[in-house]
């Protein structure tokens, strides 16, 4: 028994006729027969009951047939495994993600990435949510850092990081002289948030219901920088990943923060990719040199 005679028996069970098995492999029907029946004397038993147009499996033929897909299975295991070696040595990742995770989670992640295989090829793409889960079922994105919750079957979603929402406002702000924010007091001040759509509006706009708190919202931009610099200017306040204005707050500019009092808001983030049977090695190194990192990211944000 080999592999050549355990995929030529695959072939004919699938396809239901030696003469269809024998057009997909292009070779000769007689040698297809040939082969199935050395398998039958080798095993000492029928494999296919043959009938005048189809042939269907035998009990023992069932056995050998997940047998047959066992053995190709790991075949292909072992060939992605060692497409995967040379991969890290001189292939490609292309990874997206909202502006936040962009700009302040990706560039630590990518930097330890790079120098354990730097002649991966790593691209990054910043697009909301919908377009970028479109872009991994069609190949252009190979795995994705996006807010939750994502349903989708066909997609693998792994909750990584789950992030303090806190409002930041100007140093002057009178908020800003409160030890905590009380969920009431947000809707007596404009507020520039992210753009409606988005999945990290969609969690605020969830907790303003939850809270019965109208929302006075004078702006909405997906571009985080453009949502401080409006905040920094006294133009309104915002509800914000903590993470996303950590940078801000060591470099003391000009943003202040309050935690929520009562409740805690939470943004939970996750890696998605295409649903596999084998996880390519840039995708799973991507994630094991992410797990390694996780603790600088999330968390709870420090007294102010």
């Amino acid at each position: 028994m080999d592999v050549r005679q355990l995929e030529m028996f695959r072939t004919v069970a699938e396809d239901g006729t030696f003469t269809r098995a024998a057009e997909r492999l292009r070779v000769s029907q007689s040698a297809i027969s040939r082969q199935v029946k050395l398998l039958e004397e080798e095993l000492g038993g029928v494999l296919l009951h043959r009938g005048a147009r189809r042939v269907s499996l035998t009990p023992a033929g069932e056995l050998l047939l997940k047998m047959a897909n066992r053995v190709r299975r790991d075949m292909q295991d072992v060939v992605s495994q060692i497409s995967d070696t040379h991969a890290l040595r001189r292939g490609s990742l292309t990874l997206a993600g909202g502006m936040t995770v962009c700009m302040y989670i990706l560039p630590g992640v990518l930097k330890k990435y790079r120098k354990l295989y730097p002649r991966v090829d790593l691209r990054v793409v910043s697009e909301a949510s919908e377009f970028i889960l479109r872009k991994i079922r069609t190949h252009e994105v190979d795995l994705a850092l996006l807010t939750l919750p994502i349903v989708a079957p066909d997609l693998e979603v792994r909750p990584v990081l789950r992030e303090e929402m806190v409002v930041a406002t100007a140093p002057g702000h009178p908020l800003a002289r409160e030890r905590t924010v009380v969920p009431s007091s947000l809707g007596k001040f404009p507020l520039i948030l992210y753009e409606s759509g988005s999945n990290t509006r969609r969690v605020l706009d969830q907790f303003f219901v939850e809270e019965a708190v109208p929302m006075n919202v004078a702006m909405e931009t997906e571009n985080v920088e453009i949502i401080k610099a409006m905040v920094a200017s006294g133009l309104g306040i915002t509800i914000i990943p903590f993470q996303a204005i950590a940078r801000d707050l060591r470099a003391h500019r000009r943003l202040a923060y309050r935690r929520l009092r009562g409740r805690r808001l939470f943004r939970e983030t996750g890696w998605v990719y295409l649903r596999t049977d084998y996880l390519p090695r840039t995708i799973s190194e991507m994630l094991r040199v992410f797990d390694q990192m996780r603790s600088q990211f999330g968390g709870r944000p420090p007294q102010p």
